[in-house]
């Protein structure tokens, strides 16, 4: 016991020091703003806390993903040149932003210990000249190389941002220098597209960090090779996938419709449009949102076969797919946050919404920490935890969560997701005066469709709070002082009043259930989806029948009975619903369904599209 105490007393002060050092510590401000105004700023408030259901899975991610990263694994590449793998550069500075993101919320003492050694250990391996690969001198940029300098840059740039050690930012300027002298269209330079695989897409995706770079420095000279980057992917053998986009608005058109390196580009096409506000690039960006969006898309939010764009609406949804990279889902997830941020456009939220609750959540073992690189609908997750790629991002798409469930959205504090979270914020108020607001939110969301926003102030002010009316959501109501507030699905509510210096929302809504039919890929398969959630048939929750084997009468309607009882007491998660379906010979079959992001934790084959024929 005493051991405890001083084990708990040692933590408590860890983290209590780390939060004091934070606070001490100035944090950089970018030199170059965005020339588009944004309609949302991807940007913390002053804390922002989750404490429900994603608050869980995103301490989960802390615990059992970041801090037991092989950080022998992910260094080894750059001190003992050349690397076992040839992206294996890739993995630390993937780990650098999901560390530098959770630390700026968590202030986890242990986290920071542990990214503050991987960073002095990665740097001190960066070369005289810059040079920051896993590669021999006769190497140099070919296969990965660029590549892997690439997430350097992220790493690197996400570390600066909240430490404001200006080491990082001189690595990373460093690295900015030398692909300049080595790559361009100047004699002696080689062109990037053969730099990398992918026709050129693997390379030239270094244009998303290098707006980043541009913005932290003010150095135009990385603005210009950008605009540079634009111009080679109309090169010879070049991936063309502006001009694709603008002419044939497909992905699959583009290149070799390789889903994660494209999804890359046009992360760092959009940022280049936001400093341009050229709007050939915002198009192009559009015209791929809405391809994959109507005819790529899986229903829990993820893309790519094989970790391509497959042709139109073909959705295989197996384990022999390879289907749902989890390099993709992160990246997509990235690609519609900046959509929103640009357009305020809530069709892009709830794409970000509808990937996290389901197939983000889904490609990480809450238990284990293991994340699978292809995460089928059908069949067993396969949770690995060696080094991947997929390793490597899943986190980093976890870690973004408290940037998007609550900002500010045209310049008016937005709640966005009704999850439990405890925010801390500064607004402007009618009179023009900024003020300290606290916003408790207090539900057991997504169980159940209720939750209260307890509103705080110094003193009463007014001001407009707005809040999401979610998509898939009926009978959204939001009650404060006897004053009822609605609006439609897919809208914003708007409570624009006289505070008092206490308030609280009371926010109730339907959490309908729908039956979603398997398309051209399974014709004779429907899932069932719950609110933003896809549910999973796992069959270690099923023994008594075959998930994949057994039809079903298709049922108009579904009735779902919360039963939690009925899951293990080694399950993570609270929800489980029984539901009973008919049989062709009309039996009666009880079926136990989980939330697709939980499915398959144990090793239990899982499937959320289920057989019905009739």
């Amino acid at each position: 016991m005493l051991l405890q105490k001083i084990f708990s007393t040692l933590l408590i002060t860890g983290t209590l020091l780390a939060a004091a050092q934070a606070q001490e510590t100035k944090r950089p401000v970018q030199k170059v703003n965005f020339l588009v105004p944004s309609a949302y700023a991807i940007q913390l408030p002053e804390t922002d806390q989750l404490t429900g259901y994603l608050g869980m899975r995103y301490t989960y991610n802390l615990r059992n993903r970041l801090l037991k990263i092989d950080e022998k694994g992910i260094l080894e590449g750059f001190q003992s040149r050349p690397g076992k793998q040839r992206w294996i550069g890739e993995h630390v500075g993937k780990y650098l932003e999901a560390a530098a993101n959770t630390w700026i919320i968590t202030k986890n003492a242990a986290l920071k210990t542990q990214m503050d050694r991987i960073f002095n250990e990665l740097i001190k391996t960066q070369l005289p000249d810059g040079y920051l690969g896993t590669y021999l001198p006769d190497s140099y940029w070919t296969s990965w190389d660029v590549w892997v300098h690439k997430y350097d840059l992220v790493g690197l740039l996400a570390y600066y941002r909240v430490t404001g050690d200006r080491r990082a930012l001189t690595a990373a300027v460093k690295v900015g220098d030398l692909l300049l002298k080595n790559i361009g269209d100047l004699p002696g330079q080689k062109d990037i597209i053969k730099t990398g695989s992918h026709v050129g897409m693997a390379a030239t995706s270094v244009i998303d960090p290098m707006t980043d770079l541009y913005q932290w420095t003010g150095d135009r000279r990385y603005l210009d090779f950008c605009k540079y980057i634009i111009k080679a992917y109309d090169h010879p053998a070049g991936p063309s996938i502006v001009t694709t986009l603008l002419k044939e608005k497909q992905v699959d058109k583009v290149a070799n419709g390789k889903a994660y390196e494209m999804l890359s580009n046009l992360v760092g096409i959009i940022k280049l449009y936001r400093l341009t506000g050229d709007e050939k690039y915002l198009q192009a960006c559009r015209n791929a949102f809405d391809d994959i969006a109507a005819k790529r898309l899986f229903v829990t939010g993820t893309t790519s076969d094989h970790e391509r764009f497959m042709p139109d609406n073909i959705l295989q949804a197996d384990t022999a797919a390879h289907m749902g990279e989890g390099c993709v889902t992160t990246t997509w997830i990235q690609f519609n946050v900046q959509l929103f941020a640009i357009t305020g456009d809530l069709k892009y939220y709830n794409e970000i919404e509808k990937s996290v609750y389901n197939h983000l959540l889904g490609a990480e073992n809450p238990e284990t920490g293991c994340v699978s690189y292809y995460t089928p609908l059908i069949g067993i997750k396969p949770y690995r935890c060696n080094i991947t790629c997929c390793l490597s991002s899943v986190p980093r798409g976890i870690a973004l969560i408290p940037y998007l469930n609550y900002g500010k959205l045209n310049n008016r504090p937005t709640v966005l997701l009704y999850e439990a979270a405890d925010i801390k914020d500064r607004v402007v108020t009618a009179g023009g005066r900024e003020t300290p607001v606290a916003l408790q939110i207090n539900t057991t969301f997504p169980k159940e469709g209720k939750a209260t926003i307890k509103v705080a102030l110094p003193s009463a002010a007014r001001f407009a709070l707005q809040l999401r009316v979610p998509a898939w959501a009926n009978g959204f109501k939001a009650v404060i002082a006897g004053k009822t507030y609605t609006a439609q699905a897919n809208e914003l509510v708007v409570i624009d009043r006289n505070w008092a210096r206490e308030n609280i929302i009371a926010i109730s809504f339907e959490i309908p259930v729908t039956v979603l039919q398997g398309g051209a890929s399974y014709p004779n398969y429907i899932a069932i989806k719950r609110g933003p959630q896809v549910l999973s048939a796992d069959q270690s929750l099923n023994p008594s029948f075959d998930i994949t084997k057994t039809a079903f009468r298709t049922p108009v309607a579904v009735q779902l009975t919360s039963t939690p009882a009925k899951l293990p007491a080694q399950w993570i998660g609270k929800q489980a619903y029984s539901v009973t379906f008919k049989t062709g010979t009309n039996k009666e079959q009880p079926v136990l369904l989980v939330p697709y992001a939980e499915a398959s934790q144990t090793g239990g084959d899982a499937s959320v599209w289920i057989p019905a024929g009739n």
